[in-house]
């Protein structure tokens, strides 16, 4: 891999044998393979049904990474994530049980429907990639990351997300129905013998590329350049969020970072080794939309935070060079 040409060309061979299974959703899967590259984690926001737990699963099969799932729920309990300490008694001692936190992909379904205080059990996991239980700290798999799922938030039994815990993630990606061509294919592949129930049906019965490969595109992806010209960019973008009347809360300075850092896992994916100002604008949106808020008035008046961030941008000139 001595070349962003070839580590970009593998990192989209995965994307296009996944993209064989999750029919219609290519920007989501090039976003979710985006976090992944860049080491961060997605929140996945869409209806039920739209595949958000298929295009994980596939994504783990792709890259031999384990798959688990935790599906919240308002009675679910921090110990059900990160795992408990239980007394056997022909041992006489405690034994730790782990979590399903131990594991490289974690889907954490429907993530806002659980109390904020599970929700926050979370929260070393994803910033430390680590848990702690009664004192003793665990750390968790190199290639750990969360897919946490979420209903929009005028669903019933559904919870806001805290804001330290939104921050974490790196992108926020909406999900949306697929278009009438790919909807008509995926009942086409049913009626060929896929089911999503059935991993055997995906066609992918050998991964892409191992494990380890994925350590690799992530060491070349923290090579890829970033001119000072495109950092002052990302810059601008964040700072203008602060000033925007029709957002409440601006986003913090971890959302520079985070442009910075998807920006350069784009890039790896355009087969370059710099990121282009064109790069950044792809990835505003989903860096930015979960870490503002609007205003109630902006709100009352339709306004929506990706319209207002679509206007911010149109209003900060890029660098030319």
């Amino acid at each position: 891999m001595d070349t962003p040409a070839e580590p970009g060309a593998r990192a989209l061979e995965v994307l296009e044998r996944v993209g064989g299974v999750v029919l219609g959703q290519h920007e989501v899967l090039r976003q979710m393979m985006i976090a992944l590259l860049a080491g961060g984690h997605a929140l996945l926001e869409g209806v039920p049904g739209t595949a958000k737990t298929l295009a994980i699963r596939s994504l783990g099969m792709a890259l031999e990474l384990r798959f688990g799932r935790v599906q919240f729920t308002p009675d679910l309990m921090p110990t059900d994530l990160v795992g408990v300490n239980m007394l056997d008694e022909l041992k006489r001692e405690f034994v730790y049980h782990p979590g399903p936190v131990f594991t490289d992909l974690l889907l954490a379904d429907e993530i806002n429907r659980a109390p904020a205080k599970t929700q926050a059990a979370l929260l070393e996991a994803m910033q430390e990639r680590q848990v702690t239980v009664d004192g003793k700290t665990r750390p968790l798999p190199a290639a750990f990351t969360v897919f946490a799922s979420q209903n929009p938030l005028e669903y019933e039994g559904t919870y806001p997300l805290p804001e330290a815990q939104l921050d974490r993630f790196l992108l926020k990606i909406v999900i949306d129905y697929p278009d009438a061509d790919s909807e008509r294919a995926i009942l086409d592949r049913y009626a060929d013998g896929f089911s999503a129930d059935r991993s055997e049906s995906y066609g992918m019965a050998r991964p892409v590329m191992a494990a380890a490969e994925l350590a690799e595109l992530r060491g070349v992806v923290n090579t890829v350049r970033v001119e000072p010209s495109v950092r002052d960019y990302m810059t601008r973008i964040v700072r203008a969020t602060r000033a925007e009347p029709s957002l409440a809360l601006g986003a913090s300075p971890r959302a520079s970072v985070g442009l910075f850092l998807a920006s350069r896992a784009e890039a790896l994916l355009a087969g370059r080794d710099f990121v282009t100002p064109d790069d950044v604008k792809a990835l505003a949106l989903p860096v930015l939309r979960h870490r503002v808020t609007l205003t109630p008035e902006a709100e009352v008046e339709g306004q929506t935070v990706d319209d207002r961030l679509r206007g911010l941008l149109r209003t900060l000139p890029a660098p030319t060079r």
